[in-house]
């Protein structure tokens, strides 16, 4: 079968698959790259979900591109907006082009003799067939984000076939449901369901928030109020890198004192939670959680809304333990039962590195789990491999751009010293390791962490989750370190 070869291969078009091709086009002028993509679209996550009220999790000011000024007026902003704003992107640069849909990378295999990765990828044809294509590159890039695709975490709950209503789940939303005047249950207290839980209030004739246990929800303003003002006084791009870094110090800060003194924190925020719904509200029981903030990721709702739906009596919460699902909804441990016509189970996502491809190196199966994560970017033993895992304390995009512009700096830095081959080597075995991600307790992370490469205990080996620490590792330190090994074959 004939087939291609690109300088470098980049694996999604969702934000940082056009984040990283951005780069290379700065620092890599004569590079040549394809990035292949899955979907039908660019946006990635923003394109996938497409749940009532989908909207951003971080500000966008923090989100957004550095190179790229968000100029929304909403710092949390809906689903649909930060997909044009991909898009937008793409195509004033011109990377679209470079994209090819439909094509699902399958298994990827190095070759040392010839210092290149075979690339093997499904594209998706329009008469429903699927053919093989194969690329060859000289580095390969995953941009395909950390979790699964094709379908959610959803727990075994008994009793479920017994249910008369719809069963859904966000990640798989039929366009076609109708929730106006039904009375919904949401199971779960994340992201995801403190974004639904209000969208779908504004027609259901009831939601509830049905949880095991509470999560920290603190309300944020939709507009960003300084970044508007300096967008009157200010050149765009100006305006927008001093809001954006406003954003970072204040984020950066909040986690550190969250983290250094948790009880003034979970204080501050329980007090926050009791000023929207008032000094009778059980706060206790329904947004007190069993851990401290930042143990498990914030929850921003924009302006309050979780909040006003709850106090206008459209929504409510109930925190129990599921005994079995009935004919009509969802019966309680406590003995209660939750009547509905819908149940979306916003239970979580499944974590998957590198969109699940195959990878071998001569010939071996990597295990990734027995790797150490090199900066958090690459593998070690994994030649010409990069990876982008973004933030769990703070504003994903703000480490993928970091990863970015390091991958593009060290192709650069390969092509100029004339090296073919780059390898993450752990020169201590017998250093100790950690879990890739430490001290964070939520169930998608947990369950997947024994899948996950592990970090080691110091320097260039430690994961961490704080940007300026990270912007010195990656954009502004040099590029050979004693760990990583540069070669010809």
């Amino acid at each position: 079968m004939p087939f291609e070869h690109f300088d470098v291969l980049i694996v999604g078009a969702g934000l940082s698959g056009i984040d990283a091709a951005h780069h290379l086009r700065e620092k890599c002028p004569t590079k040549t790259f394809v990035i292949l993509e899955s979907r039908a679209a660019i946006g990635g996550t923003w394109d996938l979900f497409r749940y009532p009220g989908v909207r951003s999790d971080s500000d966008m000011l923090t989100m957004a591109y550095a190179f790229r000024p968000w100029k929304n007026p909403k710092a949390i902003s809906d689903g649909h907006s930060i997909r044009q704003y991909i898009s937008d992107a793409a195509r004033e640069e011109g990377i679209d082009k470079h994209i090819r849909f439909h094509h699902k990378v399958v298994r990827a295999e190095w070759s040392s003799q010839d210092a290149r990765w075979k690339v093997e990828a499904s594209r998706h044809l329009p008469d429903g067939r699927e053919e093989a294509v194969t690329i060859t590159c000289n580095f390969l890039f995953s941009c395909a984000g950390y979790y699964k695709y094709s379908a959610g975490y959803t727990p075994e709950f008994p009793g479920r076939e017994r249910f008369k209503g719809t069963i859904v789940h966000p990640q798989a939303w039929p366009g076609d449901l109708n929730y106006s005047g039904k009375r919904v249950v949401v199971i779960g207290s994340g992201a995801t369901a403190v974004t639904l839980i209000p969208a779908m209030a504004k027609t259901a004739a009831h939601v509830t928030m049905l949880q095991r246990s509470p999560t920290y929800i603190v309300s944020y303003p939709e507009q960003d109020k300084l970044a508007i003002a300096l967008r009157r006084l200010l050149p765009s791009k100006l305006a927008y890198g001093l809001a954006r870094w406003k954003n970072i110090g204040f984020m950066t800060y909040a986690y550190q004192f969250a983290r250094r003194r948790p009880e003034v924190a979970k204080k501050a925020i329980l007090k926050l939670a009791s000023n929207e719904l008032g000094a009778d509200y059980d706060i206790a029981t329904h947004f007190t959680p069993g851990y401290y903030p930042w143990e498990q990721r914030l929850c921003l709702v924009p302006d309050g809304d979780l909040f006003v739906a709850i106090r206008d009596g459209r929504a409510s919460v109930a925190t129990d333990q599921i005994e079995t699902f009935t004919e009509k909804g969802i019966q309680l441990k406590s003995g209660k039962e939750l009547e509905a016509d819908i149940v979306v189970t916003a239970t979580g996502l499944v974590l998957e590195i590198l969109g699940g491809i195959e990878v071998r190196v001569d010939g071996k199966r990597v295990d990734f789990s027995e790797t150490l994560s090199y900066k958090g970017v690459m593998f070690s033993d994994v030649p010409n491999l990069a990876s982008v895992f973004g933030y769990i304390n703070a504003s994903w995009t703000l480490k993928a751009d970091l990863i970015c512009s390091y991958v593009a700096r060290l192709i650069a830095y390969m092509d100029k010293k004339g090296y073919a081959q780059v390898t993450p080597r752990n020169r201590e075995p017998a250093m100790p390791r950690a879990a890739f991600i430490e001290h964070f307790s939520s169930g998608y992370v947990q369950r997947s962490l024994a899948k996950l490469p592990k970090q080691g205990a110091k320097p260039p080996w430690r994961v961490k989750q704080n940007y300026f620490a990270d912007m010195m590792s990656l954009k502004y330190a040099a590029i050979p370190t004693k760990a990583l090994e540069f070669s010809n074959p």
